[in-house]
């Protein structure tokens, strides 16, 4: 009784020597575990670099101001008002436009990707678009919809709906057909099929176009605001460009990057949240 009792234990101890060499193989070729605010060390080492090299005069001053010398502007903007009305104008505009090309990605996706006959009459329409320039609409946009405000939310929209529709359709088209003869094996309704599978399966593609989306409103924004615009971060770059105020065109530069960064964080946190179940390299 004993002996086969030390041979369980024996075999135990190697069995779970063999689990642990695997999980260090394993741990070996994974990334490893994420660093704490991770995505804040590349631009914070730049900021140092930067100041480094305007410290010891590395940097024309004149070209590239130091990052105090921004820093002072930014307050002095802040300060007299300048600055709140145009980060609330961007703000307005990137909305409007990012919530219409959302919506729209959103819908023709599914109906492209759902659908044969939806496929047919909006993916070949879709992939014209993308092949065109959407900068290159402006002045089409322009005649169209006027000089106003919403040919600049119009064109946000054609932006940010693009990506959000390709990386959404793909993720549509990429489903395993077993899942769906799975769905159908078990009698699944319409609406649930796209409840319980087609939704779940589309959601890592719909989360990379978002990304690239919130990314192409801010891209977007900063040329739209230098056309016909008296308020805007866009505008008082253009105004200082007019006036060789590098100091203020670097202001709406950083400005424009947080609010990129910071978008972009929001995105992926609200990834991780909805697809926790995933086990990935990145996770």
């Amino acid at each position: 009784m004993t002996a086969v009792t030390t041979t369980v234990s024996t075999t135990a101890v190697v069995a779970a020597g063999e689990e642990e060499r695997r999980v260090r193989r394993r741990r070996r070729l994974s990334p490893g575990r994420r660093l704490p605010a991770a995505r804040l060390i590349g631009p914070a080492l730049f900021v140092a670099l930067w100041a480094i090299a305007s410290a010891a005069g590395t940097l024309d001053t004149g070209a590239i101001p130091a990052p105090w010398t921004v820093l002072k502007t930014t307050g002095h903007l802040w300060t007299d008002g300048t600055l709140p009305t145009d980060v609330l104008t961007s703000l307005e505009r990137a909305a409007y436009g990012f919530a219409i090309g959302l919506t729209a990605g959103v819908v023709l996706a599914l109906a492209s990707g759902l659908s044969r006959t939806g496929e047919a009459l909006i993916d070949g329409t879709v992939q014209l678009n993308r092949a065109i320039p959407t900068l290159g609409l402006i002045p089409l946009f322009i005649l169209w919809l006027g000089i106003g405000e919403t040919f600049k939310i119009a064109i946000i929209a054609i932006v940010v709906y693009i990506p959000i529709y390709l990386n959404t359709h793909a993720a549509l088209s990429g489903i395993d057909s077993r899942f769906v003869e799975l769905a159908e094996v078990q009698g699944l309704s319409r609406f649930r099929f796209i409840r319980q599978v087609v939704i779940p399966g589309a959601l890592p593609g719909f989360f990379v176009g978002l990304r690239l989306g919130v990314t192409g409103s801010w891209l977007g924004l900063v040329v739209l605001e230098q056309i016909n615009a008296t308020s805007g971060l866009g505008y008082m770059m253009f105004q200082a460009q007019n006036y060789g105020q590098t100091d203020v065109i670097l202001v709406g530069l950083l400005i424009y990057g947080v609010f990129g960064l910071v978008s972009d964080s929001v995105v992926r946190l609200i990834e991780r949240r909805v697809l926790s179940w995933r086990r990935t390299l990145s996770s």
